[in-house]
This record gives C-alpha cells, structure tokens and sequence, in this order.
C-alpha cells in the first residue's frame, strides 16, 4: 500500500493530482484516517496509462 504522496512520486506529478485522480475515481483508494493508501497494482493501471489525449478515432479519420 502506497500513500498519496509515495504515489505522486512514482507518477511524477504532485499530490494534489493523485487526489484528484481519486476524487473522479480513475484511481481507486481506501480512505485511512485523514488520507488515502493505494495498492500497487492501481497504481500500476494509472502509469501504464499514457499521458496527453487519447488518439484519434478511426472512424472520423482524425478529422473534425
């Protein structure tokens, strides 16, 4: 189990970001007393994920 600030640290990004993350429920957690722990492998599913937008849909051709 990692807290908030272990977990920004291996993404890279600041803590604030990782409750972020949280609170929209794209990273799960267990609330413990005043802050959050993250297991492993949800922190895995986030940095396996890549950064910026998502790419182009297919059918559209990329165009808008």
């Amino acid at each position: 189990m990692l807290t908030t600030n272990e977990a920004a640290e291996r993404l890279g990004v600041h803590v604030t970001r990782v409750r972020a993350l949280i609170t929209a429920e794209r990273l799960p957690a267990q609330k413990l007393g005043r802050d959050y722990v993250i297991r492993e492998a949800d922190l895995k599913l986030v940095e396996d994920r890549k950064p910026g937008r998502p790419p182009k849909s297919a059918a559209t051709g990329g165009k808008k």
